[in-house]
């Protein structure tokens, strides 16, 4: 037979049960402090743990992106972008004409940039290209820019004393315009030697100036750009009142008396005010530089021809010469008879 619980222990027992019962909170609340204890205890054994690790690559320290080599310039600086692009501008514009501008306004610059496309678009477009190619109308693509002297002399520097092509077979190191390897090579360079094409222009690129840029060296458009923008009469004549009324409007006047032409860059070259006005006035254009070439190549194998025949003439005449005489000297019959009056 079971035991049996007096009244009093199973009144009270009966209670809990009911208490319990009627809350059901209370039964997990006496349990938490149990999962509690349970889950500080697994974090802090992981804690202990060695850590993890997710695969994620490590670059190591003197990794290089592709798509930003080091440089001796910051390359996100409006400056050193600037050198990138004058440095491009100087290696693919063999016909650069510098002028000096003062203080034009923009109402000055539209007008005088509506009289340069206007003038160039006149002339005629060539027949054949060279080498018989397909011929390019390049008036579109020339232009008449402001350019930013001190950036415009680093790239210059950069273009004239730095060979990356060189400086690639010497070494490893980077040989872009803006690279530690161009920095030093322009550092090191002569730039006052008279035979550079730098030394012979760094004068020019003082104060205020423009360039006007070609993207081929043809003499018609230049003579065309020069009758607009420095007319002489009268090899580059202004255009007339009655053809272009637009040309002397005020503003297009007061911008084109503002600027001087003062010097050029051709092929890499310096010309002065005088050789570039040569360079526009060579009838027919790069074709007619050829033919007077052939020609003055002509005539002088023509003349050399010419003077070693008079010499190799001169001396058969003189040598046939004395062999008529010596043949008279020694046949003087012969010539009596011949010489003798006919009998009546």
């Amino acid at each position: 037979m079971s035991a049996r619980l007096n009244c009093s222990s199973a009144r009270g027992v009966a209670r809990v049960l009911r208490s319990q019962s009627a809350n059901p909170l209370s039964r997990a609340t006496a349990t938490l402090p149990q999962i509690s204890i349970s889950s500080t205890r697994h974090y802090a054994a992981a804690a202990r743990a060695a850590p993890i690790s997710l695969g994620k690559p490590e670059l190591p320290e003197n990794y290089v992106s592709p798509n930003k080599p080091p440089t001796a310039r910051r390359p996100e600086t409006r400056k050193s972008q600037m050198i990138r692009v004058y440095t491009a501008l100087l290696r693919s514009t063999p016909l650069m004409l510098f002028f000096q501008h003062n203080n034009l306004t923009a109402v000055e610059w539209s007008a005088v940039r509506r009289e340069l496309k206007r003038a160039l678009s006149e002339v005629p477009a060539p027949i054949v290209g060279p080498d018989g190619s397909v011929p390019v109308d390049i008036a579109e693509s020339i232009q008449i820019q402001v350019l930013r002297t001190k950036m415009f002399d680093v790239a210059f520097k950069v273009v004239e004393f730095f060979d990356a092509e060189e400086a690639a077979k010497q070494s490893n190191a980077y040989t872009h315009d803006l690279s530690k390897t161009a920095y030093e090579a322009v550092k090191a360079a002569d730039t006052t030697n008279p035979n550079t094409a730098y030394a012979q222009i760094s004068p020019l690129l003082e104060g205020p100036v423009a360039a006007l840029t070609f993207p081929t060296v043809s003499p018609a458009h230049l003579a065309a750009a020069l009758k607009v923008l420095s007319p002489s009469a009268p090899e580059f004549p202004a255009p007339t009142r009655r053809k272009n009324p637009g040309y002397y409007e005020l503003a297009a006047q007061s911008g084109l008396q503002k600027l001087f032409l003062i010097g050029g860059r051709v092929e890499g070259k310096a010309f002065d005010y005088q050789g570039v006005r040569w360079v526009g006035g060579i009838d027919g254009g790069l074709e007619g530089l050829r033919s007077q070439l052939v020609y003055m190549l002509q005539s002088a194998g023509l003349g050399l021809t010419t003077a070693l025949e008079g010499q190799s003439k001169g001396l058969w005449l003189a040598l046939e010469s004395r062999r008529t005489q010596l043949d008279e000297e020694q046949n003087p019959k012969k010539q009596e008879e011949g010489e003798a009056p006919p009998s009546s």
